[in-house]
């Protein structure tokens, strides 16, 4: 999608460019601003197009971004295709990248019912069955990360709209006792890695889901299982999205029963087709969230958005009629809520008298 200059400078873009979303972010206070990734498995297939070149450029920069994770590569269709048969080819693509570029790695994720092996629902499961294919799962994957994987999201999307459990295969043969065998079972391989549930639609103080999120965390507590953080995915709408005080709101309903939130999977999709007002709520909906991460940063520790290349982005594909959600369109022009995002982290460093300049 391309957008005219014109367009861009209407809908608020000013240029800035010595100011990077991950330098700012850290003046900020937070640890990283991030972006997932699956593309750098390219680099070893042919052929390899001078488009994904300039994507690299971006996703390596250390200013830009000082976080990644990767979008598919280590879920359980990749890495156990076949009961206890293991291939991190596509998980290591992004872990390897981020070792070379220094970024802190989000690993995701252990346990979750999409993205499944087929046998893994197919099968004829006994609970002991089950529990066996879920440590071994775990201990295999997440031993084999062992030291490199900062955070886990050890459980993701574990409940329904309405806040109660999902009926997922591992839920319907094991109830709730999954939930705790995954966390202790990650936090015995990987001690020292922050351990996550992370779900969509967690966002809003009031709704039910995110009461169910509380409700989940806290019962990992209650019986004394390590839990340290809850991934608020944040897929949000330009048009109808929570205010930078529910974001706060709900981040102080999760530091009740956890040490650190994060916006794990942020993106802001925009209906088709976009125009100068859409774009501007979009970048409304952006600093909203990077507002609400900074000025609770003694517990978000950092922002992750879910890619940054319009073309690589799920959402088209998920929610038809839907696009332009994240922050490079395709000619690698910059979406205006990037400059909105550049612009209230410079207000909110200066608010705390620190200095927005970047070198």
């Amino acid at each position: 999608m391309r957008l005219s200059t014109s367009l861009l400078a209407a809908a608020g873009a000013v240029p800035l460019a010595t100011a990077q979303l991950h330098e700012l972010a850290v003046k900020a206070g937070l640890q990283y601003f991030g972006a997932a990734t699956d593309t750098p498995g390219f680099r070893e297939r042919e052929p390899y197009p001078e488009s994904y070149s300039q994507y690299d450029a971006i996703l390596e920069d250390p200013k830009e971004f000082g976080q990644t994770t990767p979008t598919n590569g280590q879920k359980w269709l990749f890495v156990e295709p076949e009961p206890g048969v293991f291939n991190f080819t596509e998980g290591d693509y992004v872990a390897n990248l981020a070792n070379r570029t220094n970024k802190i790695l989000r690993c995701h994720a252990l346990v979750w019912h999409s993205q499944l092996a087929p046998w893994v629902e197919t099968t004829e499961w006994t609970k002991e069955g089950l529990r066996e294919a879920i440590v071994r799962h775990i201990t295999e994957v997440a031993g084999y990360y062992r030291g490199r994987c900062a955070h886990w999201d050890v459980l993701n999307e574990a409940l329904d709209e309405d806040g109660t459990y999902r009926k997922s295969v591992f839920y319907n043969v094991l109830g709730e006792e999954y939930i705790r065998l995954a966390f202790e079972t990650a936090a015995k391989v990987d001690p020292e890695a922050k351990l996550y549930y992370n779900d969509y639609g967690i966002e809003r103080p009031a709704s039910v889901k995110t009461a169910g999120a509380v409700r989940l965390v806290k019962m990992l507590k209650d019986a004394g299982i390590k839990v340290d953080g809850v991934g608020m995915q944040a897929h949000l709408h330009a048009d109808n999205h929570p205010s930078e005080a529910d974001l706060i709101n709900t981040i102080g309903m999760y530091k009740e029963v956890v040490k650190e939130v994060a916006f794990t999977e942020l993106d802001v999709r925009i209906k088709v087709p976009v125009d100068e007002q859409k774009l501007q709520w979009q970048s409304e909906c952006y600093q909203k969230v990077v507002g609400a991460c900074v000025k609770t940063k003694d517990v978000c520790v950092g922002i992750t958005i879910w890619d940054f290349y319009d073309p690589f982005s799920w959402v088209p594909h998920v929610f038809p009629g839907n696009g332009a959600s994240l922050l490079w369109f395709e000619d690698f022009s910059k979406h205006p809520a990037y400059d909105g995002m550049v612009n209230y982290f410079g207000e909110l460093i200066e608010a705390q008298g620190g200095n927005a300049t970047c070198s």
